[in-house]
Protein backbone atom coordinates (compact mmCIF):
# COMPACT_ATOMS: atom_id res chain seq x y z
CA UNK A 1 0.00 0.00 0.00
CA UNK A 2 1.71 3.12 -1.08
CA UNK A 3 1.60 6.45 1.14
CA UNK A 4 -1.32 7.89 -0.82
CA UNK A 5 -3.68 5.08 -0.12
CA UNK A 6 -2.90 5.11 3.50
CA UNK A 7 -3.10 8.46 4.11
CA UNK A 8 -6.69 8.18 1.70
CA UNK A 9 -7.97 5.43 4.43
CA UNK A 10 -7.08 7.52 7.24
CA UNK A 11 -8.86 10.44 6.12
CA UNK A 12 -11.93 7.98 5.38
CA UNK A 13 -12.21 5.70 8.42
CA UNK A 14 -15.20 6.11 10.47
CA UNK A 15 -14.55 8.19 13.36
CA UNK A 16 -16.52 10.18 16.18
CA UNK A 17 -15.18 12.62 18.82
CA UNK A 18 -16.48 12.75 22.12
CA UNK A 19 -16.21 15.50 24.38
CA UNK A 20 -16.92 15.15 27.96
CA UNK A 21 -15.83 11.45 27.51
CA UNK A 22 -15.23 10.01 31.16
CA UNK A 23 -19.51 10.60 31.70
CA UNK A 24 -21.56 7.77 32.00
CA UNK A 25 -23.30 8.67 28.88
CA UNK A 26 -20.18 9.57 26.85
CA UNK A 27 -18.63 6.26 27.68
CA UNK A 28 -21.75 4.11 26.85
CA UNK A 29 -22.01 5.95 23.01
CA UNK A 30 -18.04 5.81 22.75
CA UNK A 31 -18.47 2.17 23.74
CA UNK A 32 -21.17 1.26 21.00
CA UNK A 33 -19.15 3.02 18.28
CA UNK A 34 -16.07 0.87 19.36
CA UNK A 35 -17.90 -2.42 18.45
CA UNK A 36 -18.80 -0.89 15.10
CA UNK A 37 -14.75 -0.31 14.64
CA UNK A 38 -14.92 3.34 14.94
CA UNK A 39 -11.75 5.60 15.36
CA UNK A 40 -12.25 7.53 18.62
CA UNK A 41 -11.04 10.63 19.73
CA UNK A 42 -11.94 10.91 23.58
CA UNK A 43 -11.68 14.74 25.19
CA UNK A 44 -12.01 15.20 29.17
CA UNK A 45 -10.01 16.45 31.52
CA UNK A 46 -9.29 13.44 33.76
CA UNK A 47 -5.96 11.68 31.56
CA UNK A 48 -5.84 8.52 34.42
CA UNK A 49 -9.88 7.92 33.89
CA UNK A 50 -9.25 8.63 30.04
CA UNK A 51 -6.30 6.05 29.92
CA UNK A 52 -8.80 3.41 31.49
CA UNK A 53 -11.95 4.30 28.71
CA UNK A 54 -9.14 3.62 26.11
CA UNK A 55 -7.88 0.12 27.02
CA UNK A 56 -11.46 -0.80 27.12
CA UNK A 57 -12.52 0.69 23.86
CA UNK A 58 -9.20 -1.11 22.29
CA UNK A 59 -10.87 -4.49 23.45
CA UNK A 60 -13.99 -3.61 22.04
CA UNK A 61 -12.67 -3.12 18.56
CA UNK A 62 -12.21 0.48 17.74
CA UNK A 63 -9.94 0.78 15.19
CA UNK A 64 -8.42 4.13 16.61
CA UNK A 65 -8.30 5.47 20.15
CA UNK A 66 -6.41 8.88 21.05
CA UNK A 67 -7.32 11.21 24.39
CA UNK A 68 -6.88 14.59 24.89
CA UNK A 69 -6.52 16.09 28.24
CA UNK A 70 -8.45 19.17 28.50
CA UNK A 71 -10.40 21.73 30.53
CA UNK A 72 -13.39 22.69 28.18
CA UNK A 73 -13.90 25.50 30.05
CA UNK A 74 -10.16 27.18 29.06
CA UNK A 75 -12.16 28.35 25.74
CA UNK A 76 -9.25 30.18 23.93
CA UNK A 77 -8.03 26.70 23.78
CA UNK A 78 -11.00 24.96 22.05
CA UNK A 79 -9.68 25.56 18.74
CA UNK A 80 -6.00 24.54 18.77
CA UNK A 81 -7.50 21.20 20.40
CA UNK A 82 -10.31 21.07 17.76
CA UNK A 83 -7.41 21.65 14.69
CA UNK A 84 -5.54 19.13 16.43
CA UNK A 85 -8.23 16.56 16.41
CA UNK A 86 -9.18 17.39 13.15
CA UNK A 87 -5.67 16.96 11.68
CA UNK A 88 -5.85 13.73 13.51
CA UNK A 89 -8.69 12.06 12.36
CA UNK A 90 -9.40 13.91 8.59
CA UNK A 91 -12.64 15.01 8.82
CA UNK A 92 -15.54 14.94 11.10
CA UNK A 93 -17.59 12.80 10.72
CA UNK A 94 -20.07 11.98 14.04
CA UNK A 95 -19.38 14.17 17.32
CA UNK A 96 -21.48 14.07 20.62
CA UNK A 97 -21.00 16.20 22.51
CA UNK A 98 -21.28 15.17 26.64
CA UNK A 99 -20.04 17.71 28.79
CA UNK A 100 -22.07 19.06 31.86
CA UNK A 101 -22.27 19.63 35.59
CA UNK A 102 -25.49 19.28 37.59
CA UNK A 103 -25.13 21.74 40.74
CA UNK A 104 -27.28 21.74 43.51
CA UNK A 105 -30.46 24.67 43.21
CA UNK A 106 -30.47 25.47 45.98
CA UNK A 107 -26.51 26.47 46.50
CA UNK A 108 -26.58 28.20 43.15
CA UNK A 109 -29.63 29.97 43.31
CA UNK A 110 -28.01 32.23 46.34
CA UNK A 111 -24.46 32.87 44.98
CA UNK A 112 -24.58 34.39 40.98
CA UNK A 113 -20.77 33.44 41.17
CA UNK A 114 -21.90 29.23 41.42
CA UNK A 115 -24.29 30.81 38.83
CA UNK A 116 -21.96 31.98 35.96
CA UNK A 117 -20.34 28.67 36.70
CA UNK A 118 -23.22 26.80 35.98
CA UNK A 119 -23.62 28.42 32.61
CA UNK A 120 -20.09 28.08 31.61
CA UNK A 121 -20.45 24.47 32.76
CA UNK A 122 -23.58 23.29 31.06
CA UNK A 123 -24.33 26.23 28.26
CA UNK A 124 -21.09 28.26 27.19
CA UNK A 125 -18.74 25.52 26.80
CA UNK A 126 -21.24 23.62 24.44
CA UNK A 127 -21.92 26.40 22.46
CA UNK A 128 -17.83 27.57 21.66
CA UNK A 129 -17.16 24.04 20.63
CA UNK A 130 -20.64 23.44 18.40
CA UNK A 131 -19.52 26.18 16.38
CA UNK A 132 -16.16 25.86 15.79
CA UNK A 133 -17.29 22.09 14.90
CA UNK A 134 -20.24 23.51 12.59
CA UNK A 135 -18.60 25.78 10.60
CA UNK A 136 -15.87 22.98 10.15
CA UNK A 137 -18.33 20.38 9.17
CA UNK A 138 -20.11 23.18 7.15
CA UNK A 139 -16.89 23.50 5.37
CA UNK A 140 -16.39 19.67 4.53
CA UNK A 141 -19.98 19.97 3.57
CA UNK A 142 -20.47 16.45 5.79
CA UNK A 143 -20.68 15.44 9.43
CA UNK A 144 -23.20 14.73 11.93
CA UNK A 145 -23.43 16.27 15.72
CA UNK A 146 -25.16 15.19 18.95
CA UNK A 147 -25.57 17.91 21.64
CA UNK A 148 -26.47 16.41 24.99
CA UNK A 149 -29.45 19.08 26.51
CA UNK A 150 -31.92 17.94 28.99
CA UNK A 151 -35.84 17.55 29.93
CA UNK A 152 -34.67 20.26 32.14
CA UNK A 153 -34.42 22.85 29.53
CA UNK A 154 -38.22 22.30 28.29
CA UNK A 155 -40.01 24.27 31.69
CA UNK A 156 -38.38 25.97 34.29
CA UNK A 157 -38.99 24.49 37.53
CA UNK A 158 -37.61 25.98 40.94
CA UNK A 159 -36.34 22.27 41.55
CA UNK A 160 -34.09 23.18 38.56
CA UNK A 161 -34.28 26.39 37.20
CA UNK A 162 -30.67 27.82 36.82
CA UNK A 163 -29.84 24.38 35.29
CA UNK A 164 -32.68 23.97 33.32
CA UNK A 165 -32.03 27.60 31.93
CA UNK A 166 -28.47 26.45 30.86
CA UNK A 167 -30.18 23.31 29.00
CA UNK A 168 -33.09 25.44 27.18
CA UNK A 169 -30.09 27.84 26.01
CA UNK A 170 -28.51 24.61 24.43
CA UNK A 171 -31.82 23.42 23.25
CA UNK A 172 -32.73 27.01 21.28
CA UNK A 173 -28.60 27.07 19.88
CA UNK A 174 -28.99 23.45 18.28
CA UNK A 175 -32.49 23.66 16.46
CA UNK A 176 -30.37 27.22 15.31
CA UNK A 177 -27.99 25.34 14.45
CA UNK A 178 -29.50 22.39 12.65
CA UNK A 179 -31.60 25.11 10.58
CA UNK A 180 -28.49 26.78 9.43
CA UNK A 181 -26.49 23.50 8.27
CA UNK A 182 -29.38 21.72 6.98
CA UNK A 183 -28.37 23.20 3.63
CA UNK A 184 -24.82 21.99 4.19
CA UNK A 185 -25.73 18.14 4.73
CA UNK A 186 -24.53 18.66 8.19
CA UNK A 187 -26.99 17.46 10.62
CA UNK A 188 -27.31 18.26 14.47
CA UNK A 189 -29.41 15.88 16.71
CA UNK A 190 -30.70 17.24 20.21
CA UNK A 191 -30.62 14.60 22.84
CA UNK A 192 -32.84 15.42 26.18
CA UNK A 193 -32.11 12.54 28.38
CA UNK A 194 -34.67 12.64 31.73
CA UNK A 195 -33.22 10.80 34.81
CA UNK A 196 -30.19 8.94 34.24
CA UNK A 197 -28.78 6.69 36.86
CA UNK A 198 -25.20 8.22 36.45
CA UNK A 199 -22.15 9.22 39.31
CA UNK A 200 -23.33 12.70 38.74
CA UNK A 201 -26.87 11.41 40.15
CA UNK A 202 -25.98 9.35 42.49
CA UNK A 203 -26.99 10.79 45.46
CA UNK A 204 -30.51 11.19 44.39
CA UNK A 205 -33.03 8.42 45.41
CA UNK A 206 -33.96 6.26 41.84
CA UNK A 207 -37.24 5.53 41.25
CA UNK A 208 -39.37 3.98 37.76
CA UNK A 209 -38.49 6.82 35.13
CA UNK A 210 -34.21 6.26 35.78
CA UNK A 211 -32.40 5.00 32.87
CA UNK A 212 -29.45 3.33 32.40
CA UNK A 213 -26.66 5.33 30.17
CA UNK A 214 -26.45 2.19 27.88
CA UNK A 215 -29.89 2.53 27.08
CA UNK A 216 -29.58 6.73 26.60
CA UNK A 217 -26.62 5.92 24.40
CA UNK A 218 -28.60 2.93 22.10
CA UNK A 219 -31.04 5.83 21.72
CA UNK A 220 -28.21 8.43 20.51
CA UNK A 221 -26.99 5.63 18.10
CA UNK A 222 -30.39 5.28 16.53
CA UNK A 223 -30.60 9.23 16.32
CA UNK A 224 -27.01 8.88 14.63
CA UNK A 225 -28.14 6.44 11.75
CA UNK A 226 -31.44 7.62 11.52
CA UNK A 227 -30.28 11.52 11.26
CA UNK A 228 -33.05 12.46 13.87
CA UNK A 229 -33.69 15.58 15.18
CA UNK A 230 -34.83 15.94 18.72
CA UNK A 231 -34.70 12.80 20.39
CA UNK A 232 -36.13 12.39 24.03
CA UNK A 233 -34.78 9.71 25.91
CA UNK A 234 -36.10 7.10 26.99
CA UNK A 235 -38.99 7.85 24.76
CA UNK A 236 -42.28 8.35 27.36
CA UNK A 237 -40.14 11.45 28.40
CA UNK A 238 -41.44 12.94 25.54
CA UNK A 239 -44.79 13.24 26.38
CA UNK A 240 -44.06 13.94 30.19
CA UNK A 241 -42.46 16.78 29.11
CA UNK A 242 -45.76 17.84 26.76
CA UNK A 243 -48.02 17.41 29.96
CA UNK A 244 -45.65 19.47 31.72
CA UNK A 245 -45.30 22.28 29.04
CA UNK A 246 -49.25 22.37 28.75
CA UNK A 247 -49.59 23.38 32.18
CA UNK A 248 -51.39 26.76 32.62
CA UNK A 249 -49.02 28.69 34.18
CA UNK A 250 -51.34 30.63 37.21
CA UNK A 251 -51.69 26.54 38.34
CA UNK A 252 -48.00 25.16 37.29
CA UNK A 253 -46.50 28.52 39.42
CA UNK A 254 -48.17 26.49 42.21
CA UNK A 255 -46.64 23.53 41.93
CA UNK A 256 -43.46 22.06 43.84
CA UNK A 257 -41.54 20.68 40.51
Amino acid sequence: MTTETTTSAKLHQKSCVVFGATSAIAQAVASEHAKHGYALALVGRNQEKLEQIKSHLVTLGASQVSIHVQDLNAFDKHEELLQGILAEIGQYDRVLIAQGTLPEQRDIEKNYALTEQCIKDNALNTISLATSIANAMEAQKAGKIAIISSVAGDRGRQSNYIYGACKAMVTTFAAGLRNRLQASNVHVITIKPGFVDTPMTAHIPKGALWAQPEDVAKDIMSAFEKDKNIVYTPWFWRYIMLIIQHVPEFIFKKLKL
